[in-house]
């Protein structure tokens, strides 16, 4: 790393290190802070959508309203995806000038598949291979179930770049960048392009600390202080290294921040992150040095320990831990569906909204 100093912690970083990263959201405010922080990319889904509508409400409403009016016999869930692509396009414009100067590696902005089609390869990649025409500049995200990672080898092979989400342990990120291989040489036997094709796979590092807190509490598990904000990095640590070993073309892009070690810890790594804006000015705003940590391992007391008192750590961190078909019964797999879900539900709920003002609501 060299000895640049940026305008602020994140800034450094990307100036003094192949590390990169993400706005985790695509609010045009919160993008357009990231970018001017050094950011190369954005993402999108139902949850945050839905807040973005929140926070953009007055911009958004009279177009929702329109939508309406136009489609008469729409349901709410048209006019939600409809605007979802939308406010997505929007805010991936933002990112084409970074996308165009890399030759598509960087400057995307992610958009979602609908969650509730996690059992379902086939409906996942029809709704990819639309959302991949709406605009260049995208990454296009599935989870890590067995149908996932089924429908991640297709795209790749049908030249799609993907995001592989809802994604906590290096069997996960193993299998997705396996499949990703498989579909990319599949394409190049064919002779068809695959020079422009950016692949990632994101971890969601704080979201495994949290299933092991829920256990630790569930079965009254007593670890030393501080164990249980590792198991994330651990975990992320060592899919990266097989990564690189191995050559893999999908990258890691960290997620799920909780401490500033999912930050911190890797710094230096030729990596992504996705940061909410919150976490964004709270990393900003701290003085924690901006240095190359990912070759530091974890302690390995840490990783004896967490082997030790929680299998499912060990389900996380050994490769051979799950196998695809049980990648949707893991307990970080489930919370997290279950909150897109709720948070699909939640923005379905704002358009009804509007579609079917309550009588009863004040002012009206």
């Amino acid at each position: 790393m060299s000895d640049t100093k940026g305008k602020n912690p994140l800034h450094t970083m990307t100036l003094t290190s192949p590390t990169e990263f993400w706005n985790d959201s695509c609010a045009v405010s919160e993008l357009t802070y990231a970018i001017d922080n050094g950011a190369t990319g954005g993402t999108s889904n139902p949850i945050i959508v839905g807040q973005v509508l929140k926070k953009e409400m007055d911009a958004w409403k009279p177009r929702i309203v329109e939508l309406i009016a136009k489609n008469p016999t729409a349901s709410e869930e048209f006019i939600a995806w409809r605007i979802m692509e939308e406010i997505t396009v929007t805010a991936a414009k933002l990112l084409r000038p970074i996308y165009d100067k890399n030759k598509g590696r960087n400057g995307r902005l992610s958009i979602q598949t609908n969650a509730q089609n996690y059992r379902n390869a086939k409906a996942m990649v029809e709704q990819a291979l639309y959302f991949n025409s709406l605009y260049p500049n995208n990454n296009i995200k599935l989870p890590v179930t067995k149908a996932g990672v089924e429908a991640i080898e297709e795209l790749s092979y049908q030249g799609v770049s993907v995001n592989a989400t809802v994604s906590f342990t290096v069997p996960q990120s193993v299998a997705v960048a396996e499949a990703v291989e498989r579909g990319i040489e599949r394409r190049k036997k064919e002779g068809k392009d695959v020079s422009t094709m950016s692949p990632i796979c994101t971890v969601m590092v704080g979201r495994l600390d949290d299933w092991l807190k829920v256990i630790a509490n569930k079965k009254n598990i007593i670890t030393e202080p501080g164990y249980l904000e590792w198991a994330g990095v651990a975990s992320a640590k060592k899919a990266y290294k097989i990564f690189k070993e191995r050559g893999y073309r999908t990258r890691i892009l960290n997620a799920a921040f909780r401490n500033h070690y999912h930050w911190s810890e890797f710094i230096g790594g030729e990596m992504s992150m996705t940061i909410t804006i919150d976490w964004q000015k709270r990393l900003n705003d701290s003085d924690v040095e901006v240095k190359s940590r990912i070759d530091d391992p974890v302690d390995p007391k840490i990783i004896a320990e967490l082997e030790k008192k929680f299998p499912d750590f060990v389900r996380a961190y050994d490769e051979k831990g799950m196998k695809p078909e049980e990648f949707e019964t893991f307990g970080s797999t489930r919370r997290t569906l279950i909150s897109f879900l709720a948070g699909y539900a939640d923005l379905l709920a704002v358009i009804r909204g509007i579609m079917i003002p309550d009588p009863d609501a004040k002012g009206e």
